[in-house]
């Protein structure tokens, strides 16, 4: 039995890394996207502000694993020597839901297959340091109403025991949104219970990705 993906990795930042071979420029731009469009509109970004430049080569990857969206693009440099590598930088740092776009000016020396697939990687290898990673973390929506006078107690507890508190609503009583490790709901529930003597009812509403601590290199 396959277990199901509860984490991934995304860039902590948008990110820009320029490296020079024999006198060509390659200048890596990284950007953090929801989807294929938005991947695509960066790439048509830079066409037009970098309209001088020979290459705009670009990969993605759209998606949590196990069946990220992946693409990429040699934008007219021999095939396999750009996007590819480009992509496979991105695969093997664990990144998803980013997009790298390496702008060339070419600088008047042919630099041969082998060249070019090293320049491409190192271009996005040196912008996927500056920007970090984070770990993306599935997360069970878990909602709860609570007393007035007992909404900042018991969130104050949640929080300090690691629960991610993602939206509180204040009305006739204080709706709380909470985000639980899928593998913790029945944990939270009894601690939910500790806290409020049995008179809480947490219901799972539904899924969502947050955020969380930067990963590990």
């Amino acid at each position: 039995m396959v277990e199901p993906v509860v984490t991934y990795r995304v860039p902590g930042r948008s990110a820009e890394a320029e490296i020079e071979v024999k006198r060509s420029r390659f200048r890596c731009t990284l950007e953090r996207v929801e989807d294929e469009a938005a991947a695509r509109a960066l790439v048509e970004r830079l066409r037009r502000e970098h309209w001088d430049a020979r290459h705009h080569c670009s990969a993605f990857v759209v998606g949590p694993p196990p069946v990220p969206v992946e693409r990429s693009s040699d934008d007219g440099e021999p095939a396999g020597t750009a996007g590819a590598p480009m992509l496979e930088v991105l695969r093997g740092a664990g990144l998803s839901d980013t997009a790298v776009v390496v702008t060339r000016w070419f600088g008047g020396t042919l630099l041969g297959a082998g060249g070019l697939v090293r320049a491409y990687g190192d271009a996005v290898r040196a912008a996927v340091a500056r920007a970090g990673l984070l770990e993306r973390r599935l997360r069970s929506e878990v909602e709860v109403d609570l007393d007035h006078a007992e909404a900042g107690r018991v969130e104050t507890e949640l929080r300090s025991r690691g629960v991610d508190v993602l939206e509180t609503a204040y009305g006739a009583r204080v709706r709380v949104l909470l985000g639980v490790d899928p593998a913790q709901v029945a944990r939270t529930e009894g601690l939910l219970a500790e806290l409020t003597s049995g008179a809480a009812r947490p219901v799972v509403v539904g899924q969502r990705w947050v955020d969380g601590s930067p990963a590990a290199g």
